[in-house]
């Protein structure tokens, strides 16, 4: 059974094919076509029996005709059969749709990612099939909401990035951009990102979903949507606001030194959860991002 990464990277496609372009152009600039229309094909690519083929996802991108066909494959581990049924894939799509057709095989993994970019000998002369990797150096680390023209594309950032140093920045940029889109598919969107993210980043995470950057999925708000009241992602920020700010400053640092791997004895964790004033809190915060121990932190 596929795992939820794997599943969230095709959620996101079916959701929207032309998300398939955009990651292709962090692989490989100028491929996709200038007037670009994105559609969902059938990802059965299955000739005759008994050989079967089944892609992740297939998108053509053109106007008014397929210009060119990208073959998605989510690949979380190396698999030598792979390097068998991917040149299946692309000759039977582009046999099938009858246009240029290339694969792109997204992985979270460095050495995944390393094993799917050799290219693969087909034995005849010259015929050399090179798959397109987007991996994690392709994936831009995105550190500007308000500057992201596709939320998806953030939110793999954030999947990707999240984890490491540049967390922190990643989730608020995160959470910038899904403050310019509507509720339903920001919290669509937010859902299948705290799904895969590891723990401590997870945490660090929904630490700032309860800080002045908001809480969109509060309680107020998800109470305001089964009732049907029409509230906006910005009324639910703002009481996201009211009801977490020095909640969530104290799980952001804890997070944060989690992440980190700072051990925080029980007499610092007690100081940083009492602590009233907001302004000690931020500061705490902005040294806990760089701290490699609990008294870099508190002083």
């Amino acid at each position: 059974m596929p795992s939820r990464d794997h599943q969230m990277v095709l959620e996101l496609i079916r959701e929207r094919p032309a998300l398939a372009a955009d990651l292709l152009d962090c692989v490989c600039k100028g491929l996709v076509p200038s007037t670009t229309h994105a559609r969902l094909e059938p990802a059965d690519l299955s000739e005759h029996k008994p050989v079967s083929y089944h892609a992740d996802a297939v998108v053509t991108l053109g106007k008014d005709r397929a210009e060119l066909a990208v073959i998605v494959e989510v690949q979380r581990r190396r698999d030598p059969q792979k390097r068998l049924s991917w040149p299946a894939y692309v000759a039977t799509a582009r046999a099938r749709l009858g246009c240029p057709t290339v694969l792109l095989v997204i992985s979270p993994k460095q050495g995944v990612s390393g094993w799917a970019r050799e290219p693969i000998l087909l034995g005849h002369p010259g015929l050399v099939l090179r798959p397109l990797v987007l991996g994690p150096e392709e994936v831009p680390v995105l550190t500007d909401g308000q500057a992201v023209p596709v939320p998806e594309l953030a939110a793999l950032s954030a999947v990707v990035h999240g984890p490491g140093p540049d967390g922190p920045k990643v989730f608020e940029a995160l959470l910038q951009c899904m403050r310019t889109i509507d509720a339903d598919r920001a919290q669509g969107l937010m859902d299948e990102v705290i799904a895969v993210l590891p723990r401590a980043a997870r945490d660090l995470l929904e630490g700032m979903m309860k800080t002045a950057t908001g809480e969109y999925k509060s309680e107020f708000f998800r109470n305001a949507v089964r009732e049907g009241r029409d509230v906006g992602l910005q009324e639910g920020l703002q009481e996201g606001r009211r009801e977490g700010r020095h909640e969530g400053r104290v799980d952001i640092i804890l997070a944060m030194l989690s992440a980190r791997g700072v051990m925080v004895p029980d007499e610092a964790r007690a100081r940083i959860q009492g602590c009233a004033d907001l302004d000690q809190l931020v500061e705490w915060g902005r040294r806990a991002a760089t701290a490699d121990s609990i008294e870099e932190v508190l002083g």
